[in-house]
Parts: C-alpha cells; sequence; structure tokens
C-alpha cells in the first residue's frame, strides 16, 4: 500500500440491546459519504460453518460446555483475520460490531469461567485503534424492544458481562452513556472515529494482550448532556 496509510481498526462494543449494531452501521455510512471507505463487520459473524453452529447454539438449538462455546466464538474471529488484515493493509477502514472483548465479557460472566482464561484464546488477535463500549444498565437495556429473546439476555447474568467489559477497559477505549438518543450517540461516536480514522499511521496494529506491554489509562467516559 505505497503512498497510502492503513485503515483504522474501530471496534463497537456493549451489553446487549444497547445500539450497537444500529450505531456500527450508521458509522460506516458516515465513514464512505465523507470519502473515507470502509467496511462493516460483526460477531459472531454466522455465514461460516462455525458461525452456523454458533447461530443455532444462541437461539437455544444446541447446548455445549461452556468452555467449548467460547473457544467457538474464538475461532470465529480467528477464521476472519486474513479478510481483516487485507483490508486494513489497502487502507480500508475496518468497523466491527462485537469483538473479542465481547467474547472474553460474556464467557467470564459464567460459572467457573475467568478473565485470564478467556482472553487467552484471543490473544494474539489485532489490537484495534479504537474501542466504542456503549454503557446501558441492564435494568435500562431491558426497557428496551426485543430484549429477552436471545440466550444471554436475564439482567443478572448482563450485570455480570457489564462489570467484566468495565475489566478491560484500556488507553484505546472510550466509554459512552447508550442512553441518549440514537443521534446523540452517532454523533459523539463520529467525532471519535473520524478523529482515530485521519491520525493513523503507517505503523502495523499491535496485538490484543499482548503479556510483555504493560498500559496506564483513565476510562474516557461521555457523561450525559456532553459531546
Amino acid at each position: 500500500m505505497e503512498g497510502k496509510r492503513r485503515g483504522a481498526l474501530i471496534v463497537v462494543e456493549g451489553c446487549d440491546r444497547t445500539g450497537k449494531s444500529t450505531q456500527a452501521k450508521k458509522l460506516v455510512d458516515y465513514l464512505s459519504k465523507t470519502g473515507r471507505y470502509s467496511i462493516l463487520l460483526h460477531f459472531p459473524e454466522c455465514s461460516t460453518r462455525i458461525g452456523d453452529i454458533i447461530h443455532g447454539y444462541l437461539n437455544k438449538y444446541y447446548n455445549f460446555d461452556d468452555r467449548a462455546v467460547h473457544l467457538l466464538f474464538s475461532a470465529n474471529r480467528w477464521e476472519f483475520l486474513p479478510l481483516i488484515q487485507s483490508h486494513i493493509q489497502k487502507g480500508v477502514n475496518v468497523i466491527i460490531d462485537r469483538y473479542a472483548f465481547s467474547g472474553v465479557a460474556f464467557s467470564a460472566a459464567k460459572k467457573g469461567m475467568n478473565l485470564q482464561w478467556c482472553k487467552n484464546s484471543d490473544s494474539g488477535l489485532p489490537r484495534p485503534d479504537l474501542v466504542l463500549f456503549l454503557d446501558l444498565t441492564p435494568a435500562q437495556a431491558e426497557k428496551r424492544d426485543g430484549y429477552g429473546t436471545e440466550r444471554y439476555e436475564v439482567e443478572e447474568f448482563q450485570d455480570r458481562v457489564r462489570e467484566n467489559y468495565l475489566q478491560l477497559v484500556d488507553d484505546n477505549w472510550m466509554v459512552i452513556d447508550a442512553s441518549r438518543s440514537i443521534e446523540e450517540v452517532h454523533k459523539v461516536l463520529c467525532a471519535a472515529v473520524v478523529k482515530t480514522v485521519d491520525s493513523v499511521d503507517d505503523n502495523e496494529l499491535e496485538t490484543l494482550w499482548n503479556k510483555k506491554t504493560k498500559r496506564n489509562y483513565k476510562m474516557k467516559i461521555q457523561k450525559r448532556g456532553e459531546s
């Protein structure tokens, strides 16, 4: 990609019903309209054989051991690594709706699972340039349309998932109040993403959870009413 900067890797995360898919799609549309070519991926990606098994599990057609489920989700991300790398190298921005952080936060909320074990299978995947965490309490999410239709949409479980997410916050994260309107949240996300996309350099992406790298960070939170 001589003469071109690499693309940015942006991840949208959050508990269930926080608006991730809506916001990720709006981001890709906005970036593309402003000349910043971008694509959208989402995990789990159910178009593959692994993804099809995950889809069946989420819709309660199958049951597996929790560790096997976690490794299936992780394998689904790894099988798309070549595609992600290819787009990034060509200067295309990749926006992902749920990534490794989601896998870790959900799996570690289960009995007998912990954050470190859950990180291991995703260690080495590309570390995003920016993670946008849409924060909403499970009590707030429960009031949204469609809540409760999927396996993990139970308030007590979602509380544990949210706690795990907050333990994963790093210096490349921004925590956004997702209780605001779709357009208010979109405005905040666009500003953060444009700044990131326009400032990436030619350095290769780092990898997730590299044990040799220790980071100090402050959580960046967009409070209600801020922009």
